[in-house]
């Protein structure tokens, strides 16, 4: 469901927000590369199914299939690129420290559709190889810490360009468990939790996102097979736009053998065990790796004031939205 702020007007012209989006990519990523110590590659838009590469997400959505007779075999849309990206920090050799970056595009045809959600995702994936001694809450934070820096800094240099930019993002971060959040609010569901807690604290950065809760339920789904549930999270912003708790990336250290062993149990997904991708993880074969993704056009929602992510973003939408949109004289790309 569309709804429009009451008084709404882009900060930006049509015009202005194209070529905002383009700086604004362009900063980031190397802001983001610099942080973390990253190199730019290619990823790919479609994978085979049969390898255990595509990310099934919280297990329900389905991939975007299709035959290709040309190899006589299926192909999928890639939902994400987190398996990928570790798979190819081993073919490539990397070392401890170093990492790899890339434009992710996905067609996810079961997403929900409102201000925030489309059927098109586009997202900067990136990963990089760590010590075993970095599998620590102690090191997430740290990489939080310094994605949110990208950001920051991303935000002052949009400003100096468009002085009309009102966006303001605070620089503290507020680290809480999603059992602690379950614990502050027992009554409310997760997302009025998180809208509860970050109206109050802004940049938030909830661990833990996949293991059951003390009430039997998870704050998020989470697949089994790449985060850690214990060692993930989610990095929210307070959208004064909006006025809501708002996700900007999902990331984690991912999976050793020892926490994939005991995550695929628990989601009853030890089918997965056979496939290629998953004897590797198994059997110690591919690097221990820190990740996530960063939505591009959420982040550029978020920086240059915008009330829906079609502002941003060129995609398809249902008649109610184009209805709403328009009447609210929003443009949708």
């Amino acid at each position: 469901m569309t709804t429009i702020p009451e008084g709404y007007e882009p900060q930006l012209s049509l015009y202005d927000t194209q070529r905002a989006i383009e700086r604004l990519r362009y900063i980031f990523l190397a802001k983001l590369c610099a942080a973390l110590h990253l190199v730019r590659v290619t990823a790919p838009l479609i994978v085979d199914p049969k390898t255990g590469m595509n990310d099934n997400l919280n297990g329900v959505e389905r991939p975007v299939g299709f035959d290709v007779p040309a190899i006589g075999s299926d192909a999928e849309v890639v939902q994400s690129l987190a398996k990928w990206k570790r798979y190819a920090l081993k073919r490539y050799d990397f070392n401890i420290g170093k990492g790899v970056v890339c434009n992710m595009n996905a067609i996810r045809r079961d997403e929900e559709i409102d201000n925030l959600h489309s059927i098109y995702v586009d997202q900067w994936d990136w990963e990089k190889v760590i010590d075993p001694d970095q599998r620590t809450t102690e090191y997430l934070h740290e990489v939080v810490g310094r994605i949110v820096t990208a950001i920051s800094g991303t935000l002052d240099e949009l400003k100096w360009q468009y002085p009309q930019l009102e966006t303001h993002i605070d620089r503290e971060i507020t680290f809480i468990t999603s059992q602690e959040l379950e614990d502050l609010y027992p009554d409310l569901t997760p997302k009025e939790r998180e809208n509860r807690f970050v109206a109050e604290h802004h940049t938030t950065f909830i661990q833990g996102i996949g293991a059951a809760l003390k009430s039997g339920q998870p704050h998020d789904g989470r697949a089994p097979d790449y985060d850690d549930w214990a060692l993930n999270g989610d990095l929210l912003f307070w959208n004064d736009v909006l006025g809501c708790a708002f996700e900007v990336s999902s990331m984690g250290i991912r999976v050793n053998p020892e926490s994939l062993d005991r995550q695929l149990t628990i989601a009853g997904c030890d089918d997965r065990r056979e496939l290629p991708f998953h004897k590797m993880l198994l059997a110690g074969e591919l690097p221990l790796t820190i990740g996530g993704g960063i939505g591009q056009s959420r982040l550029c929602m978020l920086l240059l004031g915008k009330a829906h992510v079609g502002e941003v973003q060129a995609s398809v939408w249902d008649a109610e939205t184009l209805e709403a949109c328009q009447a609210a004289g929003i443009q949708l790309l």
